[in-house]
């Protein structure tokens, strides 16, 4: 009777929230209460589990009503712009009509940049909560260095040239480290495409590779704004986006997905800098001993 007792007491707490395994000691109880006991505290912590889960998606789903909330009001403006123009258009003079067509042109080129910053960031979102919630497996393997840093320097290329700056990979070695090509590449492309887009026309974004005995270093140097000491410490948190960068187009993901890519390959980031002459991020990667 005691034991079925202490049993339903259990039971009670486990169901109030109550129930702590450090409550009971395990030294005094019978072989079923023991049994029970591990039960209720693995419960407690699915439970807990469960509501964490619960929490993210709560997160989640407050960010992108937040952060999309401007795009789409955007693009409803200029719509409704476009739609009142062209209602009126019937009164336009011949001698207007092509200040009108351009006028009309500008307001669609602003409406499509509205509506790739809005696909951006839901794709953003998309990877990061694949990522949190571990539906996406990050697979590291034992690859080259090289690989990697020849298919971003690539895929940075255009946006480079576009801007006049020159991406320049210095790395000539034939090292190897343990990572994951598809969300690696994705990682270090976001830290390359924020040198490239916080640069001054005509400046250049250097990429190289320091071999430590436990890990490979890839440095990502630019000469651009650099970043405040009190924002050091912020720039990895999802979202965020220092005051002197407002104006340049961008949501403040990439380097929290860097951050969160890298840690899933027991890797790390690491970034120096002084307000006004540029910033180095490290990207630190798990060698192979082969």
């Amino acid at each position: 009777m005691r034991t079925l007792d202490r049993l339903d007491q259990m039971l009670d707490k486990a169901i109030s929230g109550t129930f702590q395994e450090s409550d009971y000691n395990e030294s005094k109880l019978s072989k079923l209460e023991n049994k029970w006991k591990h039960f209720l505290g693995a419960s407690v912590l699915s439970r807990e589990n469960i509501e964490k889960e619960k929490n993210k998606i709560k997160e989640l789903i407050s960010d992108i009503s937040h952060q999309t909330k401007t795009p789409m009001a955007n693009i409803r403006l200029y719509t409704e712009l476009l739609k009142e123009r062209l209602e009126t258009s019937q009164n336009t003079s011949e001698g207007d009509i092509d200040i009108y067509r351009q006028e009309n042109l500008n307001m669609l080129i602003e409406i499509n940049k509205q509506v790739e910053k809005l696909d951006f960031l839901i794709q953003s979102l998309i990877k990061m909560s694949r990522l949190e919630s571990n539906i996406v497996e990050v697979k590291p393997k034992c690859q080259h260095i090289s690989e990697l840093l020849d298919a971003v320097t690539l895929d940075i290329m255009p946006k480079a040239q576009q801007k006049n700056i020159k991406v320049l990979n210095t790395y000539t070695g034939t090292c190897s480290a343990y990572y994951d090509m598809k969300w690696t590449k994705e990682a270090l492309e976001n830290i390359v495409d924020n040198a490239v887009k916080y640069s001054p026309s005509g400046k250049k974004v250097i990429i190289s590779v320091t071999e430590y005995q436990l890990y490979v270093a890839i440095s990502v140097k630019d000469y651009g704004a650099g970043i405040k000491e009190t924002d050091t410490a912020k720039i990895f948190r999802r979202f965020y986006r220092a005051e002197n960068v407002h104006e340049e187009d961008g949501v403040g993901i990439g380097l929290y997905l860097a951050r969160e890519i890298i840690k899933r390959e027991n890797g790390y980031i690491k970034v120096k800098s002084k307000f006004g002459y540029g910033a180095e991020f490290m990207m630190y990667l798990q060698r192979s001993y082969v």
